[in-house]
Formats: structure tokens, C-alpha cells, sequence
């Protein structure tokens, strides 16, 4: 055991120090002219204010479960539950103070030519990458190392990790969204003037947004996957074979290689220095240099797992270490296709996106129905290519199949936050660039890299999420296992009135949550259009340049609405179980029919979770790059009636995307972190 835990350690220590290293030599490069400097600082100080007030917010209740769970439990799991919310919160402020200093730098890079300004943005995404893969297993690693820490303990961890997560995903969205929304109804729609305008008081709120919602959010979601998921496979191997240690070790072990064939994977992100922007453009080199860096990562990865696996698993009696391999595989090949399909339902190049963008010619209402058509669609190939790895991995091994092969999609995580952190950096960097009114040489190159930027983000979301419904899967396996454990022999048949009750209760919650997620950006949306209409009203220099907006106040606001709106749906998954063991068990008397009734809950919400995420995100990424294609001067451009549409159609895109669909993913498996840690209490 301890040479394992010690390799894994080691490894995230290696992925640590990487990041850390980057640091320096991002903070090196140089950060343009005064007015570059201004901008980034106000974004810089937008984005810290949010984060403190945000993980204040939410060490009030962490302080409060610490003690409830200590009290309850056992100290053990109160201790991994603050590690867990603890290395989260850091991988994710970490990852946007990175990012919001990677911004600028990348904008000055852009002087000097596209391939200086994309190999500073993927080095700052690669921060938060190999932090949020880093961290997790320096938790898990690291807590099981200690003697008087078991694997259920580190159920405690993941839901440290789950509860910083959903915050973070819904605070980080709700603000990034209300800003843009914001942002574009009064600048864009009323006032006609560009995105990114200096004059437009919400800009600087949008700028922020981007890297609270799609580095810091995005980072805590990752890392609350990677660590639940390492821990239920964990578990899985402890109930599944009886006292043989290599069983719990192996997706540590997994997790530890995959680290290194990350880092060497990033090495392979890079593109032709000789090719110029036109050719960069029309051959689609920027994607394909970032996923020649995934590519590369998967395949590495493939090969070292074969020797992992031989050496850790040829011992076991009930099946043949050739199968567990297969099942590892199963993860890598679910991971490669789900990037794809996601490309093809959210990027420029394909029809999806382009039906959208020729919807928009007869109007705005078009443009929403074959949105919602694309976003219903989008769900349909993935789901399948999901169902067809959980039935391959059970074929080979069994329940600790399926966990092996979440474990392995999970493995890549390093290198798919950096692909998406690099998003936020690009969006930045041309944001700025407007700001700053840099000269067009300089926007040629940023425009291409945001508009990559936008299909990597919608990627990496539909790879969350897949990654998302398979831990759930998993957390739901070791809560039927966790039952039987236990001795109680529960029987989830559709004849058991309590469990279709619970599916039908658990099919519900994803559609309240996301229902209070939109209506929270709506809401706070709200209060960014009544400011900049104001600021508008009593600044009429704000337009000819003679007056500033305030883009402190405007900040402001965001931030006390996306805080006070996140409360309500963050609730929502911790509250339900409790819920369901109170009136069914406690009221009505029967314990037994309320776990039953649990079960039926945590595959309800599982079900129409992965659905109802799947089509927001894919959805509201085909929205925003309808109108990117249209603004790039087809269906008439901007200004144009499709390019009022398409902003309309981007606009109901937005919330769906950014804020109540990635919000999902910690939500369901939040769900079932608590079912786990309810029968600790239940059944002892």
C-alpha cells in the first residue's frame, strides 16, 4: 500500500510544482501599455473580490457540516471534508488568478504573432489543469495514506469537494452570465455598440465573469469529479474483492500515471510557425494542436495502463487482469468520442450551428425554436456512446468495470481543464485588445483564439458531464453495495411503489434546479440592465468617450446577486436525501422503504440529469457560435436580421450553458455523496 500511495503522492507533488513553476514564467512575460495594464487590473480585482465574498459565503456552512459530520459520523470524515472543500476552493482560486494575469499577457503576445499569444494561453489553462488533477490526488493520496483513515472516510472528502463545487459552478455562472446578458441587452441591443466596447459598464463585469465561471468553476467541478469518483472506485474495489488491497489501490495508480502522460501531452500543443493567420484559420490548426496534446495524452495513457494493470491485478481470482485493462480502455475511447460529438453539435464547421445561423435570416423567433431543435438533439449520440461504455465496461468487469472506466475518462483531466481554462484566457485577451483599442493586426490574432475558445469550453462541459453521469453511476453502485454491506438486501424493482416514487422525485430535481439557475441569472441579469440604462442616463459623456462608466458598481451588483441567488438551488441536493430519510423513514416509519425510495432518487436524477445537461450546454453553445458565424460575415453579418436573431437566440444560450447545465453535474452526484454519507449515520 505504501509504495502505491507514495507514487501517486509523488506524482501530484510533480503536477504541483509543474504549476507553480508555470507561474514564474507566465508572470515573466511582459503586460502591455498603461491602458492594457488598467483594464487587466480591474479585472484582476473584480474577479478577487467575487472569489472572497463567494468562499466566505460558503465557509460558514463548510464550518458548520465540519462540525455536524464530526459530531455525527466520526472525526475521520469531518477531517476529510474540509481537506476536500479546502483543495477544491484552491484549485480553483489558484487557476483564475492565473488566469486573469495570463489574459493581458496573452493580448501583448498577439503583437508578435498568433503562436506566441496561443503557447502563453494554453500555458495558463495548463496551470489549473495539472493544479485541479494535482490536488485531488494529493487529497485522496495523501488522507489514505494516514492510518487512521479508511475509504469511507474519503466519502467525506468528495463531499467537500461536491459542496465547493456546486457553489462554485452556480455562483461563478450565475455572475459570468448575468453580466454577459446584461451586457448585451443594453450594449449591444439598446445602444447598438460592440461587444467588448470600453463605454458598455457591464464589459469589465463580463470580463470577470469569464474566469470566475469557466476557470475557478470549471476547475472545482473537475476536481469534485476526479476525487469523487477516484473514492467510489475506491470503495467499489473494498466491497467488490474482500481484503485485497490492490483492488483499492489501482485507481490511485491509474490517477498517478495519467499525471505524467498529461504533462507530456502538453508538449504536442503546438502549432506551424510558418503557416500564416488565413492558413492557421481555414485548416483549423488551433483545434487540432490542442487535441494533438489530447491525443497524445490518451494514447500515452493506454500504454501505461496495460503495465499498471498487469502489475496490480493478475492476482485476483474472479477475473482476468486482461479485462479490468479493457474496461480502462472503455473510459479513454468514451472520452475521445464525446469531445467529438460535442465539436460537431457546438462548433462553426458543422451543420448543427450552421442551421441556427440560417434559422436566424427569418427572424428571432426561428433562431430559438432551432436552437431548442439542435439543444434536444445534441443529447442523443452521447447518451448512447455512454450507455454502450457502461454496458462494454460491466462486460468485462462487472460493477467494478464501469467505476474503472470512469476512473480512466477522469484520468485526462489535467489536460481537458487546461483545453478549457485556455478559453477564458483567449475570451480575455480579445476583450482587452477591444478595451484598449489595439490595432486590428492585433485582433486578427486574438479573434481566431477566442473563437476556438468557445468550442474547447463547450467540450470540455460535455466531457464533465459524461464524466459526471458515469461517477454518479458509480456512487450509485457503491450505495446499493454499501446496502448489502450492511445487510440489507433491497430490492430496486419498477413493482416497488417506493421506488418509482423516488424516480419520479429524483427526475424532478434537475428540472427545479435548473429552473432556479436560469430564473437567478434572469434575476440578476435584471439588476445589470437597470444599472448600465442608468449609467447611461447620467453620463451622456459615456458615449463620446468625454465620461467613464463605473464599472466598479456595476461589478458590484453582480456580485451580490449571484451570491444571494445561489443559496436556493446550491441547497437543493443536500437538503433532498435528508428529506426523503425523514418522511419516509422517520414519519412514516420505515426505514427500509426510505432508502428504497433513496435509490429510486439517485437514479431519477441521474437519468434526466445527464439529459437535461447535455442540452443545455451543447445547446447554448451551438447558440453563441450561431452568431460568432454570422458575425464572421455570413447571413448578412453584423447588424444584419439574422445577427439581431442569432444575439437573441445567444442570449437565452447563455444560462443555459454556463450556469444551470454544468451546475448539474455537482448537483446529481452531490445527491449521492449524501445517500453514502447517510448510511454511514443509518446503519453504522
Amino acid at each position: 500500500m505504501f509504495s502505491v500511495t507514495t507514487l501517486a503522492i509523488l506524482a501530484a507533488i510533480i503536477s504541483i510544482i509543474f504549476g507553480i513553476l508555470l507561474i514564474k514564467k507566465i508572470l515573466r512575460e511582459p503586460t502591455g501599455d498603461e491602458k492594457m495594464i488598467e483594464i487587466a487590473k480591474a479585472i484582476q480585482t473584480g474577479a478577487k473580490a467575487f472569489l472572497t465574498r463567494q468562499y466566505k459565503t460558503i465557509s460558514y456552512l463548510a464550518i458548520a457540516l465540519f462540525i455536524i459530520l464530526g459530531f455525527i459520523i466520526d472525526w475521520g470524515t469531518a477531517l476529510a471534508f474540509i481537506i476536500g472543500a479546502v483543495l477544491s476552493a484552491a484549485a480553483g482560486i489558484i487557476g483564475m488568478n492565473v488566469s486573469v494575469r495570463t489574459n493581458v499577457r496573452t493580448t501583448e503576445a498577439a503583437k508578435h504573432g498568433i503562436q506566441p499569444a496561443m503557447k502563453l494561453a494554453v500555458l495558463g489553462g495548463s496551470v489549473t489543469g495539472m493544479l485541479v488533477v494535482g490536488l485531488a490526488l494529493l487529497g485522496v493520496a495523501g488522507l489514505y495514506a494516514l492510518p487512521f483513515i479508511t475509504v469511507k472516510h474519503l466519502i467525506g472528502l468528495g463531499f467537500g469537494g461536491s459542496l465547493i463545487s456546486v457553489f462554485a459552478r452556480l455562483g461563478g455562472g450565475i455572475f459570468t452570465k448575468a453580466a454577459d446578458v446584461g451586457a448585451d441587452l443594453v450594449g449591444k441591443i439598446e445602444a447598438g455598440i460592440p461587444e467588448d466596447d470600453p463605454r458598455n459598464p457591464a464589459v469589465i463585469a463580463d470580463n470577470v465573469g469569464d474566469n470566475v465561471g469557466d476557470c475557478a468553476g470549471m476547475a472545482a467541478d473537475l476536481f469534485e469529479t476526479y476525487a469523487v469518483t477516484l473514492v467510489a472506485t475506491m470503495l467499489l474495489g473494498a466491497l467488490t474483492f474482500k481484503n485485497i488491497d490492490n483492488a483499492v489501490l489501482y485507481p490511485i495508480a491509474l490517477g498517478a500515471v495519467a499525471i505524467i502522460s498529461s504533462l507530456i501531452g502538453l508538449i504536442f500543443i503546438r502549432i506551424n510557425k510558418k503557416k500564416s493567420i488565413e492558413e492557421i484559420e481555414k485548416s483549423g490548426a488551433i483545434m487540432k494542436a490542442l487535441y494533438k496534446g489530447l491525443i497524445a495524452a490518451g494514447l500515452i495513457t493506454a500504454v501505461i495502463f496495460y503495465f499498471v494493470t498487469k502489475n496490480m491485478m493478475s492476482d485476483l481470482v474472479s477475473i482476468n487482469y486482461l479485462n479490468i485493462y479493457y474496461a480502462s480502455l472503455v473510459g479513454l475511447i468514451v472520452t475521445a468520442f464525446i469531445v467529438w460529438l460535442t465539436e460537431y453539435y457546438t462548433s462553426t464547421k458543422y451543420k448543427p450551428v450552421k442551421s441556427i445561423a440560417k434559422a436566424s435570416e427569418t427572424g428571432h423567433g426561428t433562431n430559438v425554436i432551432q436552437g431548442l431543435a439542435i439543444s434536444m438533439k445534441s443529447t442523443a449520440w452521447p447518451v448512447l456512446v455512454i450507455v454502450i461504455g457502461i454496458i462494454t465496461a460491466y462486460y468485462f468487469a462487472g460493477l467494478y468495470g464501469i467505476a474503472v472506466a470512469a476512473m480512466s475518462m477522469l484520468s485526462l483531466a489535467g489536460i481537458i481543464v487546461t483545453i478549457d481554462a485556455y478559453g477564458p484566457i483567449t475570451d480575455n485577451a480579445g476583450g482587452i485588445a477591444e478595451m484598449a483599442e489595439l490595432s486590428e493586426d492585433v485582433r486578427r490574432i486574438t479573434d481566431p483564439l477566442d473563437a476556438v475558445g468557445n468550442t474547447t469550453k463547450a467540450v470540455t462541459k460535455g466531457y464533465a458531464i459524461a464524466s459526471a453521469g458515469l461517477a454518479a453511476l458509480v456512487l450509485f453502485a457503491a450505495y446499493t453495495e454499501e446496502l448489502l454491506n450492511a445487510g440489507k438486501e433491497l430490492i430496486f424493482t419498477l413493482d416497488n411503489p417506493y421506488v418509482l416514487a423516488g424516480l419520479f422525485i429524483g427526475g424532478l430535481l434537475p428540472y427545479i434546479f435548473g429552473a432556479l439557475s436560469m430564473e437567478a441569472v434572469g434575476k440578476t441579469a435584471g439588476y445589470v440592465v437597470k444599472d448600465v440604462r442608468q449609467q447611461f442616463k447620467d453620463k451622456p459623456g459615456i458615449m463620446d468617450g468625454s465620461e467613464k462608466p463605473d464599472y466598479k458598481s456595476t461589478v458590484d451588483i453582480v456580485t451580490k446577486g449571484a451570491l444571494k441567488q445561489m443559496i436556493l438551488p446550491a441547497l437543493i441536493p443536500v437538503l433532498a436525501p435528508i428529506l426523503i430519510i425523514i418522511i419516509f423513514g422517520l414519519i412514516l416509519g420505515n426505514m427500509d422503504n426510505a432508502l428504497t425510495t433513496l435509490g429510486g432518487l439517485l437514479v431519477g436524477s441521474i437519468v434526466t440529469g445527464i439529459f437535461i445537461a447535455i442540452s443545455m450546454t451543447s445547446g447554448g453553445g451551438a447558440w453563441d457560435n450561431a452568431k460568432k458565424y454570422i458575425e464572421s460575415g455570413h447571413h448578412g453579418g453584423k447588424g444584419s436580421v439574422a445577427h439581431k436573431a442569432a444575439i437573441t437566440g445567444d442570449t437565452v444560450g447563455d444560462p443555459y450553458k454556463d450556469t444551470a447545465g454544468p451546475a448539474i453535474n455537482p448537483m446529481i452526484k452531490i445527491l449521492n455523496v449524501v445517500a453514502l454519507l447517510l448510511i454511514a449515520i443509518i446503519l453504522g
